[in-house]
């Protein structure tokens, strides 16, 4: 593979337009992020949720510096990371700011515990981790924070809440694998293949 000199390369600049039509095609599970404690609390939706490490359990999340989410991040030393149900839209929108909620009000209408960091956690949730900040690293509108993972909870539900194209889609192992049954191509073991 040949690699071209940067210093050779002409910089295109990418619009911020271009870009995001283009991340629209990158389907994201959707998680709400919760931080601080007590009544000094909020959480956003996002999709940069991803894991680090498993030695040891360690996530990795991206978040805007302006979120109101960062600043108690970085007071408290840690956050949640709750996977969402595909049940779970209108948690998703408060949490996105849909309703213009802020702070402890997007909280309402859902079952919170307290994680063992103070943190809220969705009871319901898919998985709920409870992280400690490790490091974050701030680079241009955003810090990567990475959390070690203290506790994780998980619930037996299967269909997940997915963000792609602009819009939330569910996700249900089940009744995705029998529609891809349906219109799969027969076994192997069937004559002709």
């Amino acid at each position: 593979m040949n690699v071209v000199p940067r210093d050779l390369m002409t910089e295109i600049p990418v619009s911020s337009a271009d870009f995001r039509g283009a991340m629209r095609h990158l389907t994201g599970g959707v998680s709400v992020i919760t931080a601080g404690r007590g009544k000094d609390i909020t959480g956003m939706t996002v999709t940069s949720v991803t894991s680090l490490s498993v030695e040891p359990p360690t996530l990795l999340v991206s978040i805007n510096r302006d979120a109101s989410s960062f600043p108690l991040i970085r007071r408290y030393g840690a956050f949640g990371v709750n996977i969402l149900n595909a049940d779970q839209l209108d948690v998703a929108e408060r949490f996105a700011g849909k309703a213009g909620l802020k702070g402890a009000d997007r909280f309402a209408g859902a079952r919170w515990v307290t994680g063992v960091s103070g943190v809220p956690l969705l009871a319901d949730a898919l998985s709920a981790f409870d992280c400690e900040v490790e490091e974050i690293l701030e680079r241009h509108s955003h810090g990567i924070v990475i959390g070690r993972v203290r506790d994780v909870r998980n619930s037996t539900r299967s269909a997940a809440l997915a963000y792609w194209h602009g819009q939330y889609v569910a996700v249900d192992q089940d009744e995705d694998a029998a529609r891809l049954a349906e219109v799969s191509v027969p076994s192997r073991g069937r004559r002709g293949i």
